[in-house]
């Protein structure tokens, strides 16, 4: 019976590989991370009783040993080398078990496995260990300490059962379902969408333990679903009643003493153009001929500031917004509505306090003068970008006169830009034609015409003076803190990928030489694509290919629109930067001191990062109706482009209605795939066939899961 036995065992013996074993121990170290482990303790513990699987341990042991990865102690007994090295940084969580640390000051990521990762979350802060890498592989930590939750709560569905329930995330990086006590659900049911908080998460549970902050309503209907995507982000859906309370305070009224103070602008020629459904006009335009061939051109802007005070309730809660969010359907205000649309409006024919830059300007854009004043005016009209286009086309209409000669000035001042090395990006927007539910029922495109670009010339103007009267100081005087609008030049790498990429459409672009010389070599790529099929891709590539506007106390100008220059001034009512360059210019006409840079530069930071998730929402509500007004077209063919390749498949993005879906590399299934980073393309290991980024396809639409704002496009080969 005992020969059996042995026998047994060492078939067992033979049956465990050197990598499992070496897994195995690896996890054996990891669990007991501080303590000497004997070899016989070991082989106890593993359960290794045969003479081959023990003469493999003690190998691997001291493989281990070599490689720095354990040390031994004394003969025969082994410890986990931590090497006492800790480090701090940012924790990465992937679903895939695939985690990454990434250390503070900068360097590789350190891969972190699942059973190490004390169940930090996604961006969390932390504190790893960090273990003796291996001769060959990945350097490895473990998590020690949390020191700063990054996100504790989710946006999902509930799935409730009799005593407990479940909350159903589309979050990537939660493997597991968040488990909610049947006491912490706060009346939701299934199929609700509920914002939920991770209380706990024990040791040994796979599932944590979350209670309901918030339901946010039943899903699929529109605004639970437009509030879900705000919650995502971490966005609030709902305003504060007691800031609004604050801002119902506010009078309204202006008092003689205030006019008094400012310059009167009342009696000049005056209107805002704004898009047909804005409530909120926050900047509006005066001119009036000073002599023959020179005007004086008045860029008004809402004096939001005069009525928000610093540091009060509304100011606060501005500053933690620091903008409005646009959705699709609705606009998410960063001030409470009384002022936004009603106090600081610049609504027609209501007399308005502002801040205004005054230029004299020439017919050719030439500035012979400019000042910064704090002003009192009326508008004359109010015109919507189709009403002020109309009349630059027909040159009939209200103050016909007053638009034409805007629209002369601001042709010469873009001319001017563009000489001076600004890029064109003129890129169309998606818009949806909703009804009153929200539902999507028409996609159009709004492109920036003439009545645009003449608003848009005067407020890059405006921006730019203020920043330059600030900042444009004598050669050793210091210039006064300001928030600047910075854009730096373009990455070299992906300057140098974009060159590479457009060759193969028969296209150049300079990767050095000035400033001015790239700048102009990517106008004239723009100039040579456009109207052709290739358009929309070689943009979307080059518009890559650019570093991200950011805000900053640190001046380095801006490279896309070629200024030495800018700031952000002309939109205090929809961003907070604005609201901060409004109180230190008056403050600094005013002959007061500068401010501390490293708070401004805080604040500058917390505005750039605000201003990237609200972009991220606005983007996951145009996917969320793009997948919404897809669904009702399953099963219909379309022609398209594919505008994005990735190892798990083809984005292609369709030429009627620029919705964009996936064909998944699973479905292409005449060949096996690899994916081609460098050049953009998925290759067929068999056949050779090619699918590149900017390639014509056709697909007929499969699957459109809203949950996942997802489309799922079936490939038709012609």
């Amino acid at each position: 019976m005992a020969k059996k036995k042995e026998k047994k065992e060492k078939k067992a013996g033979k049956r465990m590989s050197k990598k499992e074993l070496a897994a195995l121990l690896i996890d054996f170290f990891h669990a007991k991370p501080s303590e000497t482990l004997s070899m016989k303790y070991i082989f106890s513990e593993l359960h290794l009783t045969t003479h081959p699987q023990k003469m493999l341990c003690a190998d691997l042991l001291h493989d281990l040993s070599d490689d720095d990865y354990i040390s031994e102690i004394e003969k025969g007994k082994f410890r986990l080398n931590n090497h006492g090295t800790e480090m701090i940084g940012t924790f990465q969580r992937k679903s895939n078990g695939k985690n990454s640390f990434i250390p503070e000051g900068g360097g590789d990521p350190i891969f972190v496995a699942e059973r190490n990762s004390a169940h930090a979350m996604n961006n969390d802060k932390v504190k790893i260990t960090f273990y003796a890498k291996r001769k060959n592989k990945d350097a490895e930590g473990e998590v020690i300490e949390i020191l700063e939750r990054a996100n504790d709560t989710f946006v999902g569905t509930l799935e409730v059962a009799k005593s407990y329930a479940f909350l159903v995330t589309e979050n990537r990086t939660l493997a597991n379902d968040i488990f909610i006590p049947k006491e912490k659900l706060k009346g939701g049911k299934t199929g609700d969408k509920a914002i939920v908080k991770v209380t706990e998460w024990p040791d040994k549970a796979k599932n944590p333990i979350g209670q309901v902050i918030d339901i946010l309503g039943v899903a699929g209907d529109n605004t639970t679903e437009m509030h879900a995507i705000l919650a995502e982000f971490g966005l609030p859906y709902v305003y504060p009643k007691a800031v609004e309370t604050a801002a119902d305070k506010i009078p309204a009224e202006i008092t003689p003493e205030e006019i008094a103070k400012r310059e009167d602008f009342r009696k000049v020629t005056t209107f805002t153009i704004d898009p047909k459904d804005a409530k909120d006009f926050d900047d509006a335009l005066s001119i009036r001929p000073i002599k023959d061939g020179l005007w004086e051109v008045g860029v008004h802007i809402a004096d939001v500031t005069h009525y928000v005070k610093e540091g009060g309730i509304i100011d606060k809660e501005a500053e933690k917004r620091a903008t409005s969010v646009y959705l699709v359907d609705r606009t998410i205000p960063m001030l409470p509505e009384r002022l936004c649309n009603f106090i600081c409006s610049l609504r027609p024919n209501e007399e308005k306090l502002a801040f205004s830059v005054i230029f004299d300007i020439t017919e050719k854009g030439e500035v012979r003068d400019s000042r910064i004043v704090h002003t009192v005016i009326n508008s004359d009209r109010r015109f919507t970008y189709e009403e002020a286009q109309q009349i630059i086309e027909t040159k009939t209409g209200d103050f016909k006169e007053e638009v034409l000669m805007l629209d002369t000035i601001a042709k010469a001042l873009r001319e001017k830009r563009f000489a001076a090395g600004a890029i064109n990006f003129d890129r169309y927007e998606v818009k949806f034609e909703i009804d009153e539910k929200g539902k999507p029922i028409s996609v159009y495109f709004k492109e920036s015409k003439d009545a645009n670009k003449l608003v848009e010339e005067f407020m890059l103007l405006a921006n730019r003076t203020v920043a330059e009267k600030v900042g444009r100081v004598p050669k050793n005087k210091k210039a006064k803190v300001l928030p600047y609008r910075i854009h730096d030049l373009p990455d070299p790498e992906k300057l140098e990928n974009l060159s590479q990429f457009i060759a193969r459409f028969g296209y150049k672009v300079r990767t050095s030489g000035t400033k001015t010389d790239i700048s102009k070599s990517i106008n004239h790529l723009l100039d040579d694509i456009h109207g052709k099929k290739e358009e929309n891709l070689i943009e979307t590539v080059s518009i890559r290919a650019m570093q991200k506007a950011r805000y900053s106390t640190h001046n380095i100008g801006h490279y896309g629109l070629a200024f030495d220059y800018y700031t952000h001034f002309t939109s205090p009512i929809r961003r907070f930067p604005d609201m901060m360059v409004h109180r230190l210019v008056t403050k600094y006409m005013d002959g007061g001191r500068s401010v501390s840079e490293s708070k401004y530069e805080d604040l500058c930071d917390h505005s750039s990062n605000m201003e990237q998730i609200a972009a991220n929402a606005e983007r996951a509500s145009i996917k969320y109706k793009q997948v919404e007004f897809m669904s009702e077209r399953l099963g219909q063919v379309y022609d398209g482009v594919i505008s994005g390749v990735t190892e798990w498949g083809l984005y292609v993005e369709l030429n009627e209605n620029k919705c964009e879906g996936m064909v998944p590399i699973r479905d292409l299934d005449d060949d096996y795939y690899e994916f081609d980073e460098k050049n953009y393309c998925l290759r067929g290991r068999r056949k050779n066939k090619i699918y590149s980024l900017g390639d014509a396809i056709t697909i007929r639409v499969a699957r459109a899961n809203l949950e996942k704002k997802q489309l799922d496009f079936a490939l038709i080969e012609k």
